[in-house]
């Protein structure tokens, strides 16, 4: 996941892993889905806005090597501005803690960080016709992220709904060593690639993926904090008519399903 996973996943080796037979039971999903309750998306697209998720990655990300220094204590690249791109942060209580970019990649949109450092086995999948959803730029507040153990599903549950409604056929990303095991069981990603350098980021990532179709109907059975409505996928991901105004938060929707099964 380029970047995006820093030090932040370092809590996601196997602590919360839900409990008892069934997930929707278990004090795992419970914890998850009233940290929900307390959580706003926000999709962030120019100004402020923008400039506090470049900052917040510079503070979680240069603390432990990861990005070089810089003046303006910022992290961004050029594929923040593609037109496929989907920058959002992740506000508890109104405080932003989290931030995480999506790129929809296809034919039309081609760009984005798996092309961009493993093109040679990318790109066939996409000039054959199907589409990536490619998470990345994950980053958590380091002054919080202790305090909300169960943040990175939070924030990465962003994932599944831009799936849920781009249709995307595979979920790729570019994550650490360290950090393969929560994505095989969180998102039933497997490698497709030794490590490669992706400069400016100063350690080998590596290529992970899977079929969506496949792998995320299981998970979101198993973890039912990753149901979103269409009006809620809509709001996140939808594209903007000329002259419409963008919602200020989006409210997740996992509780209402959740309570109504």
């Amino acid at each position: 996941m380029s970047s995006s996973v820093s030090a932040n996943l370092s809590m996601e080796s196997g602590e919360h892993r839900p409990t008892g037979q069934s997930g929707r039971s278990s004090t795992f999903v419970r914890n998850v889905l009233a940290l929900l309750e307390r959580t706003e998306y926000r999709r962030c697209e120019s100004g402020e806005d923008l400039e506090a998720m470049y900052r917040l990655r510079y503070r979680a990300y240069r603390p432990h090597g990861f990005v070089s220094e810089s003046p303006a204590r910022s992290t961004k690249d050029d594929l923040d501005e593609l037109p496929n791109s989907h920058v959002f942060g992740i506000y508890i209580d109104n405080c932003l803690v989290s931030t995480v970019r999506l790129h929809q990649i296809d034919r039309n949109n081609p760009q984005g960080p798996v092309t961009k450092g493993f093109g040679d086995i990318v790109r066939p999948i996409i000039e054959r016709g199907d589409s990536i959803i490619n998470p990345s730029m994950f980053a958590a507040d380091p002054d919080v992220a202790k305090e909300y153990r169960v943040l990175p599903y939070i924030s990465l549950r962003l994932v599944i709904v831009g799936y849920e409604y781009f249709r995307s056929t595979y979920c790729a990303c570019l994550i650490r060593q360290e950090h393969t095991a929560f994505y095989r069981r969180i998102f039933g990603a497997s490698q497709m690639s030794p490590p490669r350098e992706y400069p400016p980021i100063s350690i080998p990532l590596m290529l992970y993926g899977g079929e969506c179709a496949k792998e995320f109907g299981p998970i979101v059975s198993r973890f039912p904090f990753f149901h979103s409505t269409q009006a809620e996928q809509r709001l996140l991901f939808g594209r903007r008519a000329e002259g419409e105004t963008a919602p200020l938060t989006v409210l997740p929707t996992a509780k209402f399903l959740h309570h109504a099964a």
